[in-house]
Formats: structure tokens, sequence, C-alpha cells
């Protein structure tokens, strides 16, 4: 059996297929088009690892190329996820039409071709973008949807398309809605790396915004990973299924940053600045859904999922700087 993975240099798309290569038989088609918003440099140090296993193999191909997608499709794929996508939140009010071409004229290059050659099961990134900036929590599936930034929107028109793209067929849909995921192998643009890189190099500051007074529900990547396997053979009730995929355990940032500190003899340099456009003030989704439906009853312990991804960091901080 074969699965397509897109975005696979990318940070969740390179984890879950170590994960599946390491875990299972299925053989891995890989594909990303290695763009430059963050380290080239991180994202081909992912391939060379994954290029270890046998069962692998990778393509460079860019979502826009609806040639070159369709050439991938004709390699008999089972079972497609996909995690490529123009990430970060801030970065969409400089370049929106990055989050067009990429999210949404990609994102359905892939999805005709799911459709065309009658895939069995599609997973896809959705995000916790998607509801906004809520007051009530903790976020549920079935809340009203509201992005405050064009990252998010996107998202909520990919969930909005698979519904009805998918209505009469079937496909088996997964979306996935991710609450700040880290780890191993952490995206660079992300709070906890930057707080780490900015630990390793004394000339990096880091930007503390909103005072440190922001909320996050921080999913640790082995529990992503977990989440994703159990996922694949679990049959669905519905043709189209969104899930939350989050500890259900939000932790204020002052306090991440605290435990960071602990593995440390030195911190880095920080500037405090006030709340940032596009940002949003408090994340916590209810991970009640994704539990019963693959039972999954325990989450890593995040200040243990801290401790690891510093190690980790320690050892490899030059692939950073």
């Amino acid at each position: 059996m074969k699965i397509l993975i897109t975005g696979v240099a990318g940070f969740i798309g390179f984890s879950f297929a170590k994960y599946l290569l390491k875990n299972s038989k299925y053989q891995i088609i890989g594909i990303d088009n290695l763009n430059d918003y963050y380290s080239v440099k991180i994202k081909k140090e992912r391939l060379k690892n994954l290029s270890n296993f046998k069962k692998f193999k990778f393509f460079k191909v860019d979502l826009n190329n609806k040639n070159q997608i369709n050439k991938i499709f004709l390699k008999k794929i089972d079972i497609v996820y996909h995690f490529a996508a123009q990430a970060g939140v801030r970065y969409s009010l400089e370049n929106p039409r990055a989050y067009i071409d990429s999210n949404i004229v990609g994102f359905f290059n892939i999805i005709e071709n799911v459709k065309n050659h009658k895939i069995k099961k599609f997973f896809y990134a959705s995000s916790s973008s998607v509801y906004g900036d809520s007051k009530k929590f903790p976020l549920k599936e079935t809340d009203k949807i509201n992005p405050r930034n064009i990252y998010g929107l996107t998202k909520k028109n990919n969930e909005e398309t698979v519904e009805i793209f998918f209505k009469d067929l079937k496909t088996d849909c997964v979306g996935l809605r991710f609450f700040t995921v880290f780890g191993e192998w952490g995206r660079p643009d992300m709070l906890i790396f930057q707080y780490l890189s900015s630990i390793f190099n004394s000339k990096k500051i880091f930007y503390l915004n909103n005072y440190g007074n922001h909320t996050r529900d921080f999913t640790y990547i082995k529990d992503v990973c977990d989440v994703l396997y159990k996922l694949l053979n679990k049959r669905l009730i519905k043709r189209h299924e969104i899930f939350n995929i989050c500890s259900n355990k939000p932790i204020k940032i002052t306090s991440v940053l605290k435990y960071i500190d602990g593995n440390f003899s030195k911190k880095p340099k920080i500037k405090k600045r006030k709340f940032q456009l596009a940002d949003v003030k408090k994340t916590h989704g209810e991970n009640k859904k994704i539990n019963n439906y693959i039972n999954k009853n325990k989450f890593i312990d995040v200040i243990r999922a801290i401790d690891n991804t510093c190690d980790w960091y320690k050892a490899n901080w030059k692939i950073y700087n």
C-alpha cells in the first residue's frame, strides 16, 4: 500500500512520515517544494533523515504545478495525507497571495486528483486558527468558526470545499485542526524554537508578544503522530469528519518559557512588546471527539515533552543556527 504525504519536508509531514517508516510496512511517497518561508537547510536535513529508509521516495513538486501533481497520482496512491501549505499567521498579513496560491489553488489540485483517482482516504491539515479569537472554551468541533486572518480563512475554505466536493463520493475525508504542535525537528518560526535559538545565539533577540500573556494549547508531535496513525485504519462514522488535535491543557506562554529555562544555564535577550495584529489571545481545544474515536486516554505531559525537545535541540542546535 502506498501513502502520499505532501509537505513531507515540513515539521508534521516529516515527523509522521518517519513514524510510519519506523512502525509500518507502508511505502511512503513524499512531495515538497522546499520553499524558503523558513530555512531550506532544515528541510533538507529532514529529507536526509528520511532517505535512510528504503520504502521512502521523494519528489520535489509544487502544489501549483498541476501537471506535476497529476504525475504523482499516477503512482497508484492508496491514501493521502495533505500537510503542504503556506504556513504562518503573521506572514499572511505580508503576503496573502502566497496563501491563496498554495492553500486554496494548490489544495484544489490535490483534491481533484483524490477524486479522479478514487483515493480511499484523504487526511488534510486544518488549523485551530479557523476558530478565531473566541471567548468560549474549550473549543469544540461543532462551535462556530470565525477566522481573523488569511491563513485561518484558507483553512476554513479547505474544510468547506471538502464537505461539498466529496459529498456524493466514497472517499473518507478527515480534517485535522492542529493546535500549536511542537517537539523535535520543530519549525524555527514557532515560539519554542525561536526561544531556543535565542538561547544559543546571543545576537538574537526573542520578542515576547502581548508581554507573555498569551495562552496556547501546546500539542506534542509524538502525540500527533500517534493520533494520525490510529486514524489510519479507523472506520469513519461519516464520510467527512473534523477533529481537534490538541492536548486540552492550555498553558500560559510565560510558563512554557520558564520550563525551557529550567533546561539551560543562561537565558536569551527578551524584548516584550504589545499584542500583535492577527494573533489570538488564547487557544484551548476540546479533544473528547478524537479520544473517543481512537481510544486515546493519555497525552504526554507537556513538561516532559518540553524537556525532550530541549534535549534534542542541545544535540542539534547547529541545524537551526
